[in-house]
């Protein structure tokens, strides 16, 4: 990847960061499948009125959709809502790296470096690190939830693949509709019709300033950008930048929450950084060998 670009892609792990902040405080006043709903509808309207269709195939659209703002932000949103903190819900959903590289591989024939295997394993090793010093804060089922969103996040980036979207931002407004409908009627059928209808309607300005960032930066800027680089570079390349994201996310958390950044979790970040570096760090090629090959013929 060009330098250009690893710096978009780390601008954007920077706002999912600082994102699963602004999501506690969202969901302090909004429900979490609302709040999922109002994410998505602020991002769709009036967009898919300004941009051109996507280019990819309706069922790309409406799988990407479901897959991102129904499973992976549906159960993300649960999670924290039922005690998940935000710091460790940015470090858990990174797994979605692994499951990214590990389905591209399966379902798509993307080869893997040995160095990017590597990389994605050391990074992984910090994650692992991070989780165990701070596990006990969190509750069993947040944690799980946050796997399986993590999981429905890795599927998301292979239906960007597998649709050859060229209009990133068209796929990202369009696959936003279809969210919104689904999340009100399971948040009507948990929490009853009434209550769901209040919480819509009655939003103070704190819930209006989340849904703003969150649709307008962290899903528009970020995902647009992200798809944008998955289109370009595949799926095992970008997926495991997403591991700066818990850096970004506990430090957003430890100064605006107060949740503590013990010695422990700041060597753990550096071991994921580590990872990273090792993940991007580009290919030399011999003389005489095409692009895309090295010396041991990997």
């Amino acid at each position: 990847m060009p330098s250009r670009h690893r710096a978009l892609a780390v601008a954007v792990a920077a706002i999912w960061g600082v994102n699963f902040v602004v999501i506690d405080l969202g969901l302090r006043e909004v429900p979490p499948l609302v709040l999922t709903a109002l994410r998505f509808l602020a991002c769709a309207v009036p967009l898919v009125f300004l941009v051109p269709r996507p280019t990819s195939r309706l069922r790309h659209v409406v799988a990407y959709g479901l897959a991102l703002g129904v499973v992976k932000f549906g159960l993300l949103f649960t999670a924290m809502a039922h005690g998940m903190p935000a710091g460790l819900a940015s470090l858990v959903i990174q797994a979605q790296a692994l499951f990214s590289v590990a389905l591209a591989a399966l379902a798509l024939g993307e080869r893997v470096r040995s160095a990017q295997a590597a990389g994605v394993a050391v990074a992984s090793g910090g994650i692992a690190l991070l989780a165990l010093g701070r596990g006990e804060h969190a509750p069993l089922a947040g944690l799980l939830l946050t796997v399986g969103a993590a999981l429905a996040w890795a599927c998301a980036n292979i239906v960007v693949r597998l649709s050859g979207e060229r209009r990133p931002l068209s796929l990202l407004a369009y696959s936003s509709l279809v969210p919104p409908l689904p999340l009100l009627a399971i948040a009507g059928a948990q929490d009853g019709l009434a209550a769901t209808v209040r919480a819509l309607t009655h939003l103070s300005w704190t819930a209006l300033l989340a849904v703003a960032f969150i649709s307008y930066a962290s899903t528009l800027l970020g995902f647009g950008v992200w798809n944008r680089l998955l289109a370009e570079h595949g799926v095992a390349k970008v997926a495991p930048y997403g591991l700066l994201v818990p850096v970004f996310g506990l430090g957003a958390a430890a100064v605006v929450l107060g949740e503590p950044v013990t010695p422990a979790v700041a060597t753990a970040a550096a071991v994921v950084l580590f990872g990273l570096f090792l993940v991007g760090r580009p290919v030399r090629v011999s003389p005489g060998l095409p692009a895309g090959s090295t010396a041991t013929g990997r």
